[in-house]
């Protein structure tokens, strides 16, 4: 048994409002509840022997262990492979409810064996509040349920297998079944008291088997992809959908908590919030996907944000916040875990919340400049809430922040800052004049034109022949790979192009790509970082729109060699191709639905196709 699997390992399930993760060996060490912001109740991945864990797996200890997806759904099978038998973990949970917020999460894991015999172990030690809490444990007069009672939250677990009791607070059983059997293991959480849950039943757990099955399969038929990698912008898509709030619309950043950006690191962050950046982003793909549901619900979210008035940071938007739109997300140290592999300080909350981070107002007119985004904010109310962040906007883009990767180390004069605030303008200008919308047009226009005059007389680097970092700087920065994207610059211009290829010179190692040189651009934390996954696929977008194909599709088919798999990424890849940071990370997945649009764009242009 691995204490720490490679963070890759695992495979994701969920219902909408939670997650879980599953390794490979059939361990669940990563679930919160009731939300993903919750406190956890399994958190072995961050310290082995106080963040417990909810397995069930082969008791063959030479079985051949393999993990897929049913195709496009949630459902993740875990298969054992021994000579007398071959079994099947699937894990899943039903999505009753999303657009509910509940207190009633259910796991399901299924045992069947489909070739001769197998003994399946049991073990569920939950450690509530991040295993900073007790509980108590009480066993069922039947021996196949038990009931774990921590802070404000009840654990039920019925089972298959007969249950006894292990160091007084976990379980652990077992059970052999023969081909063509079935069992079930099925893990309740509750936070408001009520009846206990339905008696097992196998039939039942079969059937709500088949309706989650249904659930996905349904809601992928909205899709409109039809590219070239259709089964991987699939799962891309079902990764966002898991990792998205249904209750308010809001998405989060990544499941997990904490989980390092180098072994060993400092850099070990919360991402379960709703990150204004990341989640704007979303809203394009996820039209031009045809999933308008949920891009129209992230942008009632996103206008509620606008409406809500002056943050911490001194602007009207604070660049996360909870899924339920709280801003509070104050960060603490959990100094009793070890933190994976031994990477301390474990945080939660994230104390970046509070930084001015100017570039979120552009990603945010981005968002809601989409596709019917006017009509989807909150009217007329909704529109003054945009011309009052516009206004300040107006008053407050010429001056330091802290930029998009949330850098510890002191507020620059980033350029990409200027370059998202240059897009507030444009499209709010948009918004205005399609709309027949009032606003001070001559103000919002000299300031984005005094904007893209600023970025290309001081954003741009003579020596470097390139956009660099911020103005004090020669520094390459890949957030920039988004100019083309945003229309700042032509895919083709001169300036843009070079900056291509010092980026290219500089920060990409074998297809993959760097955010920037930490060691020539002070961050304010010690250690390294890996490469980052989503500025690859934003180099992929760079390279197809550029009509630089070949190289395009070469990198983007070396990189979806990085994916685990069942075709999860996390947010880096390290030197030796391992997965690092929080996982799986929504960002990454956003990044290469991107990527996979504009290089079937440009190929279909290239092969007379489009």
């Amino acid at each position: 048994m691995r204490h720490y699997p490679p963070i890759a390992d695992h495979g994701m399930i969920g219902d909408l409002q939670t997650a879980a993760l599953v390794s490979s060996d059939g361990a669940i060490d990563w679930f919160c509840a009731p939300r993903f912001d919750s406190p956890s109740i399994f958190a072995a991945l961050l310290d082995h022997d106080r963040g417990g864990s909810f397995r069930i797996s082969a008791e063959h200890q030479d079985a051949r262990i393999t993990q897929l997806y049913l195709p496009d759904t949630a459902v993740l099978v875990t298969r054992f492979l021994t000579a007398e038998g071959v079994g099947e973990v699937v894990d899943f949970m039903p999505v009753d409810t999303p657009g509910t917020a509940t207190d009633r999460h259910r796991i399901f894991r299924v045992m069947r064996v489909v070739r001769g015999s197998m003994r399946f172990t049991v073990e569920c030690r939950p450690r509530f509040d991040y295993g900073r809490a007790t509980h108590s444990l009480t066993l069922g007069e039947s021996g196949r349920t038990a009931l774990f009672t921590g802070p404000g939250i009840d654990v039920h677990l019925q089972s298959s297998a007969p249950l006894n009791a292990d160091n007084g607070s976990d379980v652990r059983g077992a059970v052999t079944l023969q081909a063509g059997e079935f069992g079930a293991v099925v893990l309740t959480t509750s936070t408001g008291g009520g009846p206990p849950p339905a008696p097992l039943d196998a039939a039942a757990a079969r059937s709500t088997w088949q309706a989650t099955v249904r659930f996905w399969h349904q809601w992928l038929r909205t899709s409109r992809y039809r590219g070239r990698w259709r089964q991987t912008v699939n799962r891309s898509a079902i990764t966002l959908k898991l990792l998205t709030y249904a209750p308010t619309g809001a998405p989060i950043a990544a499941a997990t908590a904490g989980l390092p950006e180098q072994i060993g690191g400092e850099r070990n962050w919360d991402y379960r919030y709703t990150w204004i950046r990341d989640a704007s982003l979303s809203v394009k793909s996820l039209i031009d996907l045809g999933f308008s549901d949920e891009a129209n619900s992230f942008r009632r979210w996103l206008a509620a944000r606008v409406t809500a008035g002056a943050t911490a940071s001194g602007g009207p938007l604070q660049i996360m916040y909870r899924v339920d739109g709280d801003p509070r997300l104050s960060e603490e140290i959990l100094d009793h875990l070890e933190g994976y592999r031994g990477s301390f300080p474990v945080r939660i909350g994230n104390g970046a919340a509070d930084q001015l981070q100017l570039d979120i107002y552009g990603e945010a007119a981005f968002a809601i400049a989409q596709v019917g985004g006017v009509a989807e904010t909150a009217g007329y109310e909704g529109w003054q809430a945009v011309v009052g962040v516009l206004d300040w906007l107006a008053g407050a883009w010429d001056q330091p922040d802290e930029g998009i990767w949330e850098t510890r180390g002191g507020r620059q004069d980033f350029t990409y800052s200027r370059l998202m605030s240059w897009v507030a303008f444009d499209r709010g200008i948009r918004l205005a004049r399609e709309y027949a919308r009032p606003a001070d047009l001559d103000r919002w226009t000299a300031t984005r034109d005094a904007i893209f005059v600023q970025v290309m007389e001081r954003g741009w680097s003579e020596k470097r022949r390139a956009f660099v970092q911020h103005y004090d700087t020669d520094v390459l920065d890949a957030s920039l790979l988004l100019m083309p994207l945003v229309g700042f610059v032509a895919p083709r211009d001169p300036r843009w192009l070079a900056t291509l290829d010092a980026i290219e010179r500089e920060l990409v190692s074998d297809s993959l790509v760097y955010r920037y040189d930490p060691a020539a651009s002070p961050d304010g934390l010690r250690g390294a970082e890996g490469t980052f996954t989503l500025c690859t696929f934003h180099y992929v977008s760079a390279l197809a729109r550029a009509g630089r194909t070949d190289e395009a599709r070469y990198a983007f088919e070396k990189m979806l060699t990085y994916a685990n798999h069942v075709g999860l990424f996390a947010e880096e890849i390290g030197p030796t191709g391992e997965q690092l940071g929080n996982f799986p990370q929504a960002f990454t997945h956003l990044s290469l639905i991107t990527a996979a649009m504009a290089l079937d764009a440009a190929l279909d242009k290239t092969e007379g196709l489009g």
